[in-house]
């Protein structure tokens, strides 16, 4: 996939590429907070909710993803065109989030 001049990948619609992209943005910033408070000695439990809430952003993240091929998947289908995912990739990507 090249990325198109916006920065958005060129099978994702636009706007939710943009979702993504916040999405992974505030889990980066998540991430640079969590190796400041370990370097800061904070406890361990700040520590790992702020993890957690890393974790969570990056699955929101991919969720969308997959649920964004599903529905190009649908919209070829409705015009009778081939899906670029076919059934097995489509379930092989939401097994790999499980």
């Amino acid at each position: 996939m090249s990325p198109t001049p916006t920065g958005a990948s060129a099978s994702m619609h636009p706007e939710a590429a943009k979702a993504v992209i916040a999405r992974l943005k505030r889990a980066r910033g998540q991430l640079d907070g969590v190796i400041a408070m370990i370097e800061a000695d904070r406890d361990c439990s700040d520590i790992v909710t702020q993890l957690s809430a890393a974790s969570k952003a990056v699955d929101r993240a991919a969720f969308s993803v997959v649920a964004c091929g599903l529905e190009m998947c649908l919209e070829a289908e409705s015009k009778g065109e081939t899906p670029a995912l076919d059934r097995a990739r489509l379930e092989k990507l939401f097994l790999s989030l499980a």
